[in-house]
């Protein structure tokens, strides 16, 4: 199946949008899923950390949350048409000269909800703050870049490279979460829930630049509504199951949580042998 929409006007209102989302029943239930699986999501995170009372817990916690948060509010964007978009494709794409529909506002969700997973696992792994902003820093350049190989319409190679340019910054990502990170885990004892965390989210988040090859913004192999729902299955399992498994063993073991250190070190050891002045 291919991703197109012939007779589609070049400019399009956001209501005319829409119904061509309404009119797409597989598409638009892709929305709706996860609308109400966010929603049960939320509530159920918000039960689960009601008696966390450590602070980093809590931050743990609160970038968690954020993740369900963050995805009602984008899919309901996505539901009402008001970050969905019809671009012409450029020459050389499978549908060159056709009007396809491109979901622009996942890549806003992305840029929003992977940092907070990103900082729930460098928490839970007790990383320092380098590899922390690293590693952040880095995957909100994979989703920035990824949106502007969905939205450049000028050049199909310059599609190809934008995403290209995304994977690479995927790459960093991927190198701090099966070098660093595990060896920080380590040291804190969270090993087990962290790496079990840890390849949830690589196989996961492999699927993503897959389901965008194979879509109608990449080789327009998959028709729209399949590569949204490929979306929205990673989603289900990188965001909430990710996030139901972090949190209940949070709740389970804040004390190991507790003590780790309170505030992120640079990774730098001050070896100058200054110490701090007596009073005199």
């Amino acid at each position: 199946m291919v991703a197109l929409v012939h007779g589609v006007p070049l400019e399009m209102t956001q209501a005319e949008v829409y119904q061509e989302v309404q009119d797409n029943v597989l598409l638009n239930a892709s929305f709706w899923a996860n609308i109400a699986l966010a929603g049960v999501a939320i509530l159920l995170f918000v039960y689960m950390g009601r008696n966390v009372t450590d602070p980093r817990a809590k931050l743990i916690w609160v970038a968690t949350l954020l993740v369900p948060l963050v995805s009602i509010a984008s899919y309901t964007g996505l539901a009402s048409g008001l970050t969905i978009s019809f671009f012409e494709m450029p020459s050389g794409h499978a549908l060159a000269g056709e009007e396809v529909l491109t979901m622009w506002g996942r890549y806003l969700t992305w840029t929003l909800s992977t940092p907070m997973i990103l900082l729930a696992l460098g928490l839970l792994a007790g990383t320092n703050l380098t590899k922390l902003f690293t590693i952040i820093t880095a995957d909100i350049a994979m989703c920035v870049t990824g949106l502007a190989a969905a939205m450049t319409t000028s050049s199909y190679g310059l599609r190809w490279f934008w995403y290209f340019l995304s994977c690479t910054f995927f790459i960093v990502v991927l190198y701090v979460l099966l070098v660093e990170w595990p060896k920080d885990a380590e040291a804190a004892g969270t090993s087990d829930i962290f790496n079990m965390l840890k390849i949830l989210t690589v196989v996961l988040w492999l699927g993503y630049p897959i389901f965008w090859a194979l879509g109608a913004e990449g080789l327009a192999i998959l028709d729209v509504a399949i590569t949204s729902w490929g979306y929205s299955a990673l989603d289900i399992g990188a965001k909430y199951v990710f996030a139901f498994l972090l949190l209940r063993w949070v709740a389970a073991n804040e004390a190991l949580i507790a003590r780790q250190p309170s505030a992120f070190g640079t990774g730098i050891v001050d070896d100058t042998g200054t110490g701090t002045p007596a009073d005199d």
